[in-house]
């Protein structure tokens, strides 16, 4: 198997069939072996009976696992991460739409780089807007900066990355990594409900003496459409969820003001 994708979807019946009808299509212009695991979050919407009508349509190699209610991110992802087999993984979210391009060259980049354990594409909107989609690690500061202030932050984004470059983390809109560096990590930490669990798991990554690397030159549209995203602070059950993993984040790893002691000694050479 060439490719394990775990796609989680929660009510995204606006989304999830362009995004399977892409994904589908790529697999195939580049001849590969899949298998696609769409854990669907206790939706109320069509969402599951448009996955189904996917599967049936292409005969592809989806498995639709149906879960009663919301369990947030980590616990559903697994379901999908533990029965992978894949060579690859891919983690995304059910409003990414890929393309042969990114999937091909994110593998060839991970083939290319024994100690690139996370490969992610640049995240560009609809209207194709940058997406500011990777960051150095977060502190408490920066994060109440993010909070209040995302929109701007984002518009202030000038000068765009035009060549691969190591980062700190990337958000999980698109994931991809080797099946053999999800057997050195681990799973997703279930202990974090919604987020931030992309912080952690990339962590982790570094921890194991990997890198994390952006390649700007490929890129993806992602709707964002994310439940936390906003011009402005809100409390909300996702809000402070997110907060409450952040400080478990931080006892976790030990550090409040700095992460890039996670990075120090990491190889960077091929």
């Amino acid at each position: 198997m060439d490719y394990s994708v775990i796609i989680l979807s929660f009510n995204s019946e606006r989304y999830i069939e362009r995004s399977l009808e892409c994904l589908i299509e790529s697999f195939r212009a580049l001849s590969a072996r899949y298998e696609i695991f769409v854990i669907d979050n206790g939706s109320s919407d069509q969402s599951r009976k448009l996955i189904k009508q996917v599967k049936n349509k292409h005969k592809a190699n989806i498995e639709l696992i149906e879960l009663d209610h919301n369990t947030g991110t980590t616990y559903s992802r697994n379901l999908g991460l533990s029965r992978s087999v894949g060579a690859k993984i891919i983690v995304m979210d059910s409003d990414a739409y890929v393309n042969p391009d990114v999937i091909d060259r994110l593998a060839d980049h991970l083939d290319q780089n024994i100690y690139c354990g996370l490969a992610v594409p640049k995240l560009t909107y609809p209207d194709g807007r940058f997406q500011l989609s990777t960051d150095v690690f977060p502190t408490f500061a920066r994060k109440l900066q993010r909070f209040l202030f995302l929109k701007k932050m984002e518009a202030g984004v000038t000068e765009e990355p035009k060549e691969t470059q190591t980062v700190d983390y990337a958000i999980s809109a698109f994931w991809m990594f080797p099946k053999h560096v999800m057997d050195k990590v681990g799973l997703l930490d279930e202990k974090i409900f919604y987020s931030p669990e992309d912080v952690d798991y990339c962590i982790r990554i570094w921890k194991k003496n990997y890198r994390i690397d952006y390649l700007p030159e490929v890129s993806l549209i992602h709707d964002a459409q994310e439940i936390s995203r906003s011009s402005g602070f809100r409390i909300n059950f996702f809000t402070l969820s997110h907060i409450k993993g952040l400080f478990y984040l931080f006892v976790k790893h030990r550090y409040f003001f700095s992460g890039q002691k996670f990075v120090t000694g990491v190889r960077n050479e091929s």
